[in-house]
C-alpha cells in the first residue's frame, strides 16, 4: 500500500520547526515540508499559491495550513486535486476575521506598519503571533525565519485583503478557544481544541498526535 501524502505549510513568516512536535505513522504517511517562497513584485496571492503547488510532487496529496499557511493551502487546492485540505489555528473566509482585520481592510491603516522597526526590536514574534507572554517569545522567534520586508509587507497585504467570501466544504477546520488573532467567537463548523492558542500545533502537539491521522484517514 502506498503512502498517503502530505505536506504541512507553516504560519506567516515561520519555518517547518513549528511542526517538529508533529509526529504522524512513517508507515502509512509521507510527511513533506513546505517553505514560504519570497514574493515576486506585486504578486498576486493567487499566482503565488499557484507558484507553491510546484512544490507538490504526489497527487492527491493533503494538505495542512496554520494561520496564514491555512490561507495558502485553500488557494493552492483551487489548482490542483487534493485528499483532505485542513487548516489549524486559520479562518475559511473572511467573514471570520476579527473585527480589527475587517477595520484595516477598510482604512489601510495596515500599511503605517514599521515592518523594519519590528524586526529590528525582535517584535516579529509577538506581530504575527499576538502572544502577550514574554517568556515564550525566544521560543517563538525560532520559528520565525522569514526575515525579508518585502515578504512581510506582502503577507500582511494579502491576509487583510483576502476575499473569500464562501467557504471552501472540503475544509476540516481545527481551531483552539484561547486563539487571540482569530478568536474563536468569529470562526463556524470547526474543530475546536480547549485551551487552544494561535501557536496551539506546537503547544498542544500531543493532541494533534492522537488525533490528525485519524482526521486524515477519516471520511
Amino acid at each position: 500500500m502506498s503512502k498517503i501524502p502530505v505536506y504541512f505549510m507553516p504560519g506567516l513568516a515561520a519555518n517547518p520547526l513549528i511542526f517538529e512536535r508533529i509526529k504522524l505513522d512513517d508507515t502509512l504517511f509521507e510527511v513533506h515540508y513546505l517553505e514560504w517562497e519570497i514574493p515576486r513584485p506585486k504578486e498576486s496571492l493567487e499566482d503565488y499559491a499557484r507558484r507553491m503547488t510546484l512544490h507538490i510532487k504526489n497527487e492527491n496529496p493533503v494538505l495542512i495550513g496554520v494561520s496564514f499557511g491555512g490561507i495558502v493551502v485553500q488557494e493552492m487546492a483551487k489548482h490542483i486535486a487534493v485528499r483532505k485540505l485542513i487548516i489549524i489555528s486559520s479562518v475559511k473566509t473572511n467573514q471570520e476575521f476579527p473585527g480589527r482585520i475587517r477595520f484595516a481592510r477598510k482604512t489601510l491603516v495596515y500599511k503605517l506598519i514599521p515592518m523594519r522597526l519590528i524586526l529590528h526590536f525582535g517584535k516579529l514574534a509577538q506581530f504575527v503571533f499576538g502572544e502577550k507572554f514574554s517568556h515564550r517569545m525566544k521560543l517563538y522567534d525560532t520559528f520565525l525565519s522569514v526575515r525579508d520586508i518585502g515578504y512581510l509587507n506582502w503577507a500582511v497585504e494579502k491576509v487583510v485583503h483576502w476575499n473569500r467570501s464562501v467557504a471552501d466544504e472540503r475544509v476540516i477546520h481545527i481551531h483552539g478557544d484561547r486563539d487571540w488573532m482569530f478568536p474563536i467567537k468569529n470562526i463556524e463548523k470547526c474543530i475546536v481544541l480547549k485551551g487552544g492558542t494561535h501557536v496551539m500545533i506546537f503547544t498542544k502537539h500531543r493532541w494533534f498526535n492522537a488525533n490528525l491521522a485519524d482526521i486524515i484517514l477519516g471520511e
